[in-house]
């Protein structure tokens, strides 16, 4: 892991900075290149515009780790306005969900129960909920819950989970997601990991990704591989021409905001593109992890900022 990285991902954490920022007009101006604005309305908008350019949607009201119950059935208030606004407006468009938002960190019962109930609003609507995965002291709490709602036959179809190809773990995951036939978005992961249970270097992290891919695009489930790595999407599609899968079995994620050319070139050739797009007030560590990910990010905006 690069200083660099090392340094973001300390700094996301830092709570002085993240006040400072998240209140300044400044910190706006920085993040409006990876956040789509701090209103709902601000997503929505970004959303149609996305959508007339053919490219698919995947929503997140950012925020993580609530302090109360209040605070979670708020949060999810947020999801159940855009799945109505979704389902009204026809858009192609779902909904990206962290379970910490929900309440996972007071109560893993109450987040269950507020997911769940989530959950119900997506079918209502025909829409679908994919449940983002956060540090690895979380990854099985995570997934038992995913599971739980997942083996409901009246919800079977409208929940699905992330999986991150840095840690050793996800490849028995991943198995046993594919044996439930519970959708996965595959990931490189953003978080701060020890050596015990993630891979330290980029090229295993790599390596991993495009195994773990392999195994999700051989599946009969409709799979998301998230990344902008042009090698490792040159990788995919390679796999997938040589084994005779159609493009429409699985689709490419990016984030908003970056690499929008390949997204673009992508659909252009008939993959089904869908965008991550987050918004709303509690943006800055949404906004350091990508600047951890890729520090040339730190560039890019610095350059843009000064011009």
């Amino acid at each position: 892991m690069s200083s660099l990285r090392t340094t973001f991902l300390a700094l996301s954490r830092n709570r002085n900075l993240r006040r400072f920022c998240e209140s300044s007009r400044l910190g706006h101006r920085l993040c409006s290149r990876f956040v789509a604005g701090i209103e709902v309305a601000d997503a929505l908008a970004v959303t149609q515009a996305l959508n007339n350019q053919g490219i698919a949607v995947t929503l997140d009201s950012l925020g993580e780790s609530v302090t109360s119950e209040v605070e979670a059935h708020r949060a999810a208030e947020v999801y159940h306005r855009i799945l109505d606004w979704l389902a009204n407006h026809k858009a192609n468009a779902h909904i990206s969900v962290k379970l910490t938002q929900m309440g996972l960190n007071l109560d893993p019962n109450l987040a269950e129960a507020i997911t769940e109930e989530l959950t119900r609003h997506v079918r209502s609507v025909q829409s679908f909920m994919r449940i983002d995965m956060e540090e690895s002291r979380l990854t099985q709490v995570t997934l038992d819950i995913v599971r739980r709602i997942h083996a409901r036959a009246d919800l079977r179809t409208s929940i699905g989970v992330v999986i991150q190809s840095y840690l050793y773990r996800s490849e028995a995951d991943i198995e046993q997601l594919l044996a439930e036939g519970i959708p996965v978005r595959l990931c490189k992961g953003a978080y701060s990991e020890p050596p015990e249970v993630a891979f330290p270097l980029k090229s295993d992290v790599d390596k991993n990704f495009l195994l773990l891919a392999r195994k999700l695009l051989q599946s009969p489930q409709h799979h998301a591989l998230a990344t902008h790595d042009e090698a490792l999407i040159q990788a995919i599609k390679e796999f997938a021409r040589t084994g005779a899968i159609d493009p429409g079995h699985f689709e490419f994620q990016m984030l908003y905001g970056i690499r929008r050319d390949l997204q673009h070139s992508l659909a252009a050739e008939g993959y089904p593109v869908r965008v991550y797009v987050p918004f709303g007030r509690d943006w800055y560590p949404y906004f350091m992890r990508r600047l951890a990910e890729r520090p040339a990010n730190a560039l890019f905006l610095a350059r843009n900022l000064f011009r």
